[in-house]
């Protein structure tokens, strides 16, 4: 079962987002509270805990340890487990928990300003896994809740 295991947020871009545990989504926007939340095609933010999983075994420092890089250490607002965004078509639907509805419009991204992470490690892993979407369905989703790929 493909589910969400971090909901975060930030107050500033460019920075790592805390883990809060739920949030509404609303329609056209995201999540309110979110430094990214806004109209246009990148609403919401996801990124794979499998793809962060991976880039820890593959590009963590020597001196850093992997609990250092954790849910929203990538910007990320929902971190999921159990699915692979990367692979997902533009125009992809996901259910989410209850109500939520969203749509894939991006799968990686140009990053023109170095994230914190890049600085910190050297390397991000959004610019190539990280997959942003657009709320279609407003509605409150929590750590655990379903996605469905409809």
């Amino acid at each position: 079962m493909a589910k969400i295991v971090g909901v975060c947020i930030s107050d500033r871009k460019g920075i790592p987002k805390k883990n809060i545990g739920s949030a509404y989504l609303e329609r056209d926007c995201g999540i309110k509270e979110d430094a990214h939340s806004g109209s246009g095609h990148r609403q919401i933010s996801l990124l794979a805990k499998e793809s962060i999983d991976k880039f820890v075994i593959q590009n963590l420092p020597m001196g850093h340890t992997p609990s250092a890089i954790g849910l929203g250490s990538f910007a990320e607002n929902l971190t999921t487990e159990g699915i692979d965004l990367k692979n997902l078509a533009i125009g992809t639907e996901l259910k989410v928990g209850e109500t939520v509805r969203l749509r894939i419009t991006q799968i990686g991204k140009d990053c023109h300003t170095k994230c914190a992470i890049f600085r910190k490690i050297g390397d991000c892993v959004m610019p190539l896994e990280g997959v942003f979407a657009e709320v279609v369905q407003s509605g409150t989703i929590k750590v655990g809740d379903e996605i469905i790929v409809e």
